[in-house]
């Protein structure tokens, strides 16, 4: 009987450091997602990887993104995306081509650049992770497992600029073995930027570049 409730003892013990250490791990992603909301807007310029050792994959392309609230224009691989609040414009410069459409109701689908700094609030367990110094820079990372067992995914790493409180770099690895990373390069607040940025200029686009422009149904 001593044995049985000293494990029982050391169970609740182990759980409720667990449940702390959880909390604490929420608790700083939450500070980062708060610090973020002040700000006027936000511009990010990021490296994007794409490895998969057994595939023999390795793709690297940078790209930035300026956020205002949940308002977005992006530039990645020669594309632009642009979010006003209401749909998205996918411009393909290389095909001459737009693409309108409107934000997907599946919280479940591939992260925007305006959820960035809020998609663990749904759908994970929280770990502290391993605090690391990087080119002289202390990153706290916090771990993310998926709750639903079907996911893609394995794991999300999100490593926290210790001092600044800003996101360092994401890398989320799959069932499938690719490591997917998103490390920031420049993060600049409070920009002046334009509100035309977050606008698509349609009398520019179809009678100026002559782009086909295309809205499905």
């Amino acid at each position: 009987m001593k044995k049985l409730a000293f494990i029982l003892v050391a169970l609740l013990i182990n759980n409720s450091i667990y449940s702390q250490k959880s909390q604490e791990a929420k608790a700083l992603l939450d500070e980062v997602a708060q610090k973020v909301e002040s700000y006027t807007n936000v511009f990010i310029e990021f490296n994007h990887k794409l490895d998969n050792a057994n595939a023999g994959v390795h793709q690297e392309t940078i790209g930035s993104v300026t956020l205002k609230g949940n308002l977005y224009h992006l530039n990645y691989m020669g594309t632009e995306q642009i979010f006003d609040g209401k749909k998205i414009y996918l411009i393909i410069h290389e095909d001459e081509e737009v693409i309108i459409q409107k934000p997907s109701k599946n919280k479940e689908e591939t992260l925007t650049p305006s959820k960035v700094f809020s998609f663990y609030k749904n759908g994970y367990t929280f770990q502290m992770g391993d605090l690391k110094t990087i080119k002289g820079v202390q990153i706290q990372y916090v771990k993310l497992t998926p709750i639903d067992s079907n996911s893609e995914m394995i794991s999300v790493l999100v490593g926290v600029d210790v001092k600044s409180k800003h996101i360092y770099n994401v890398i989320e690895t799959g069932k499938n073995k690719t490591i997917t990373t998103l490390e920031v390069r420049t993060f600049k607040t409070n920009q002046p930027i334009s509100e035309k940025l977050f606008i698509f200029d349609t009398e520019k686009y179809r009678n100026q570049k002559k782009y086909t422009i295309s809205e499905p149904k």
